[in-house]
């Protein structure tokens, strides 16, 4: 069994952060293990507190995970603080894991800022140049890159720039725009677009952070790059047609949707 490390922040609701990684990475069959970088308050209405942990405590549960077990591939969500991405970085760089994909998380759904402002620069800087991919939403690129995209072909300049900044391969993510969701993948040399019907739902709580868990997962099993980006769109695809109405807000997705109807369990 492949090993995955999400390097995260917790959401006590549990549809976000490192529980949506880790039953992604159960679902996937892969043995997941994480690292804490905060604690949020939140439900499915939005994020209320954050408390940020230290980044001597981070360091030592890198040092803990790293230097007993081997670790197939890291996915990195919420590092809010400019120490946090910094030792983040630097144990990234001491160990050198296989795969390393990034979710630039930024703000919730909710508007909660997840990033504070002066960390951009850090993540920018210590982060992008050390990921396999990484996996901004629109708004999330639009910070990045310091423009305006609204179209398909902004995507791709925008996946373009991010790139140059040093990131193997960028998967610009499409679900802002109107229509049909379509994804941009590139790798330095061409484009791949991934299209997928828009799903009439609000339950969407964690699906950023469960389809770079998907493709963190697929890379840890070897998967190439564009089929691990496939089969994660797939994955998540389900997971969102099969959201929960939970609590008063934007309820989650559904996980384990494929291995509880092979089970012959219902869920309404």
């Amino acid at each position: 069994m492949k090993k995955v490390l999400t390097i995260a922040g917790s959401d006590s609701s549990g549809g976000a952060g490192i529980q949506a990684d880790l039953k992604t990475f159960s679902a996937h069959r892969v043995f997941g293990m994480s690292v804490i970088t905060a604690v949020t308050a939140q439900n499915t209405q939005g994020v209320f507190a954050v408390q940020d942990m230290t980044p001597e405590i981070i360091a030592s549960q890198l040092d803990a995970i790293f230097t007993d077990i081997e670790v197939d591939a890291v996915k990195i969500g919420m590092v809010s603080q400019i120490e946090t991405i910094k030792v983040i970085a630097e144990k990234l760089k001491q160990y050198k894991p296989k795969q390393v994909v990034v979710d630039p998380v930024m703000v919730s759904k909710s508007g909660f800022d997840l990033l504070s402002p002066d960390a951009k620069e850090a993540l920018i800087k210590e982060l992008i140049p050390l990921a396999t991919v990484i996996t901004p939403n629109l708004p999330e690129a639009e910070v990045i890159t310091g423009r305006k995209i609204t179209t398909i072909e902004e995507m791709k300049e925008a996946a373009t720039q991010i790139h140059s900044l040093g990131a193997k391969n960028v998967l610009v993510k499409g679900g802002h725009l109107e229509g049909e969701a379509t994804d941009i993948c590139f790798n330095g040399e061409e484009f791949t677009s991934f299209n997928s019907a828009r799903i009439n739902t609000i339950n969407t709580h964690g699906t950023g952070c469960t389809l770079s868990s998907a493709i963190t997962s697929n890379l840890a099993n070897e998967l190439e790059l564009i089929e691990a980006i496939r089969e994660a769109k797939n994955y998540i695809t389900l997971a969102i047609q099969h959201s929960f109405s939970i609590g008063k807000g934007v309820g989650p997705v559904h996980h384990f949707y494929s291995l509880y109807e092979k089970a012959g369990v219902q869920h309404v």
